[in-house]
């Protein structure tokens, strides 16, 4: 952890990480934090361009020393640097998929695990083409309201509600390896039938230790990729979203079932649809870098300090 200071004051990288936009230092990484500043997708509140700023913002308050309930500092166990945001022309959209899924490829080449800050949901797509490059089909944990497998996949829509069914199009992601937790929309003509959902009513019923051990079950040991949409939240805990659905996780639920998920073979986490013009206290956002931060704990279980 770098040295403590005023969390309103100095750089706002995530967790004060060093910036590092060079594919070089990415070699000695273990993990690589970039913004995705697009919200293009969004089909109701846009405002999520702003969400990668406001989660490096709020990072500052977590980045002071051991976190709980973990007991320790990520950081030292584990490297990690902020690359920045992808650059695209925002005249010119369809620039962010060619970007970020090269950019996602250099870090996976490097070794290290992408961790990239939305953005509205169509930002894992991209990404889930880079992973499925280095991995091929992968297994999917998705924390969301909604389920994102609409009609529409294969016709080259930039749309946040098709990101899954594209990514089932594609051959990106393993259908009976791919868990939906917090559901609780439905949408005429959905895809992914074979996907597990544990829907927001499930998991109010299950403790967060039975959610995460029906997760194990069914993405196993494979190469996993964790994506959580805010919305997954009620919108008591995370007001600042796009596409809000009441009834959803409570911020403890969240990160309950996410320590019990250690050991799972990780290869990459976002998180997405903060929208800061719709956040209350910018508490939305302060909850996208804690959950970032539980993603760096878990990959530093196990792991001796540096």
């Amino acid at each position: 952890m770098a040295e403590q200071r005023a969390s309103y004051s100095g750089l706002a990288t995530f967790m004060r990480l060093p910036v590092a936009e060079e594919e070089s230092a990415w070699k000695v990484a273990d993990v690589v934090v970039a913004g995705a500043p697009f919200d293009v997708a969004t089909t109701n509140r846009p405002g999520a361009r702003f969400g990668p700023r406001a989660i490096r913002d709020q990072s500052l308050q977590l980045a002071w020393g051991p976190i709980w309930p973990w007991g320790y500092d990520p950081f030292e166990r584990i490297r990690a640097v902020d690359a920045g945001d992808v650059p695209f022309d925002w005249g010119r959209p369809k620039e962010l998929e060619e970007n970020l899924r090269n950019h996602v490829a250099r870090v996976l080449r490097a070794g290290a695990a992408p961790i990239t800050l939305g953005g509205d949901h169509f930002c894992t797509l991209p990404v889930l083409r880079a992973c499925k490059e280095r991995f091929g089909p992968v297994a999917v944990i998705q924390f969301d309201a909604h389920r994102d497998v609409e009609e529409g996949a294969g016709q080259g829509r930039i749309d946040h509600g098709i990101v899954f069914s594209e990514a089932l199009h594609e051959g990106l992601i393993e259908e009976t390896a791919c868990v939906q937790v917090g559901i609780r929309t439905v949408y005429p003509g959905e895809a992914g039938a074979g996907m597990t959902v544990i829907d927001a009513a499930a998991c109010h019923e299950m403790h967060p230790r039975q959610v995460a051990a029906k997760i194990r079950d069914v993405v196993g040991g494979r190469p996993v990729y964790l994506s959580f949409d805010i919305d997954c939240l009620d919108p008591a805990f995370a007001p600042g979203t796009g596409t809000p659905v009441p009834g959803g996780l409570s911020s403890h639920q969240a990160r309950a079932i996410l320590w019990e998920l250690k050991g799972l073979n990780f290869i990459g986490f976002d998180v997405m649809e903060v929208s800061p013009p719709y956040d209350a206290g910018e508490i939305t956002a302060l909850m996208g870098a804690m959950l970032a931060l539980d993603f760096c704990c878990l990959l530093a279980a196990g792991k001796k300090a540096m």
